[in-house]
């Protein structure tokens, strides 16, 4: 599982002026799980603190003095000694949140300790003590859901795992490979990428194991919803929730939420499931250059679900309603698809400075035009639609590329992966103007190789 973490945790370990890290992510991405994996992989023992079971530990975090700490730490219960022969690992950390700002003296004062740090909900932990992180003196790992090679590595599908792994658009993809990929991504679109709905069906093989995992991750984060807003808010947390993965890639309009609630109140829910990294924004940009969230514009935004299956498990989609769908369905109808690029996309983007996913949208009094993703590749401005049918139904990515003057597209729907030059010509006003660019087709299931298939397109 989440081989690019596996990656960075082995870089950072061996790194010269290493820093604590912060593996930070929504619940049940496997945070926990991936820090105990990588100790064993590397070799190097463990001594993990879960700080929901040791509250009292505050007063010793709160003294940041790193010797003094390990002392306190060495005395519980089965931790033993702690040195730079071992993986120290404090668990849970927003239960407390003085861990936070101790973390830059063990940066200045104990280098030597290789400190991980993991923890849910930590936006609201800050908030709440009134700290901030140690700019600077840490590292961060983003976590999300598993993505599609990596479930394809779980469930015994290396050999396609390595098929997108290893594309290059030059010598394209045998047609029996991508039929199978196919399939394959059906079924992820269903299962989706948390950890435990893929353990699950690695051992079992049995779908119908996965809508009650599914069930028992969303009641979890709904017992989260009263820490947010306290219980008589619940109500209206709920709501957003469960409209919010039925809205995934619309404009989004609070009236759409509730028509009771100010939209003051609406937004504000929004923005802690999205601190609480549930929901995700794409916001709108003008973009005119890089980076592009230099002309975003915080009022006009989309919302990403955290896991394509968990959304379709809060819309109540069946993997018998999901099996039905033709290949074009799939990519047309409802937010699959746009939801399987959005998270994949935000997983290519974990590591760069600029995290956030934008679209572009100009609205006329006749005609609109959106893009549904623009994104930063190769020193370029990428814009991608997902959407099947042919070159000329990409009314909107032609007016893009008339207005930015870019040299390529990428298209993502279900047909193999292809690049076609295409020519046409726009209307801009009163005139029309002629639009010459590259448009690169991949199926979905090759988004993970997007940055290296941009980088080898001219």
């Amino acid at each position: 599982m989440h081989r690019d973490q596996f990656k960075f945790l082995h870089e950072w370990l061996t790194m010269p002026n290493r820093k604590p890290l912060i593996v930070r992510g929504a619940r049940q991405v496997g945070k926990s799980t991936l820090v105990r994996l990588f100790s064993e992989r590397c070799g190097c023992p463990l001594a993990e603190v879960n700080l929901e079971r040791h509250l009292d530990l505050v007063s010793a975090f709160a003294r940041n003095d790193p010797a003094y700490i390990l002392n306190v730490l060495e005395a519980l219960p089965g931790i033993g000694s702690i040195g730079a022969d071992r993986l120290l690992f404090l668990d849970e950390i927003q239960s407390v949140p003085e861990v936070i700002p101790a973390l830059r003296y063990f940066y200045e004062e104990a280098p030597e300790i290789p400190l991980l740090a993991a923890g849910s909900l930590l936006d609201f932990a800050l908030a709440d003590h009134q700290s901030s992180m140690p700019v600077g003196r840490i590292a961060t790992l983003h976590m999300g859901p598993m993505t599609f090679t990596e479930y394809l590595d779980a469930v015994d599908s290396a050999g396609l795992a390595r098929a997108i792994r290893t594309f290059e658009i030059e010598r394209g993809l045998d047609i029996a490979i991508h039929n199978r990929l196919m399939a394959a991504l059906r079924t992820y679109l269903f299962i989706g990428g948390m950890p435990e709905a893929i353990q699950v069906f690695a051992r079992s093989g049995r779908l119908r194991q996965i809508s009650e995992v599914h069930r028992a991750i969303i009641e979890t984060y709904r017992d989260d919803f009263p820490k947010y807003v306290g219980s008589q808010g619940l109500p209206g947390m709920v709501q957003i929730f469960n409209l919010a993965a039925r809205n995934v890639g619309r404009k989004v309009k609070y009236a759409q939420f509730s028509r009771e609630d100010k939209a003051l109140d609406v937004k504000t829910r929004i923005d802690l499931l999205c601190m609480a990294r549930v929901l995700s924004k794409v916001v709108r940009s003008y973009c005119n250059g890089l980076p592009l969230q230099a002309e975003a514009d915080p009022r006009a935004y989309k919302l990403l679900f955290m896991d394509v299956g968990l959304m379709n498990a809060v819309c109540g989609l069946s993997w018998s309603a999901i099996e039905r769908i033709n290949e074009s369905g799939l990519v047309n109808e409802g937010a699959m698809a746009e939801q399987f690029i959005g998270q994949h996309l935000q997983t290519l983007l974990a590591r760069s400075a600029n995290r956030e996913l934008s679209y572009w949208l100009r609205e006329g009094r006749s005609a609109s035009a959106e893009v549904d993703y623009v994104v930063a590749l190769d020193g370029r401005v990428v814009p991608i639609e997902v959407k099947a049918g042919a070159s000329g139904s990409l009314k909107s990515l032609h007016q893009f590329v008339a207005e930015k003057s870019v040299p390529l597209a990428v298209r993502f729907d279900a047909a193999p992966p292809s690049v076609q030059e295409i020519r046409t010509r726009v209307q801009r006003g009163d005139t029309q103007v002629e639009v010459d660019y590259s448009l690169i087709s991949l199926p979905l299931y090759l988004v993970e190789r997007l940055p290296a298939i941009v980088a080898s397109v001219d």
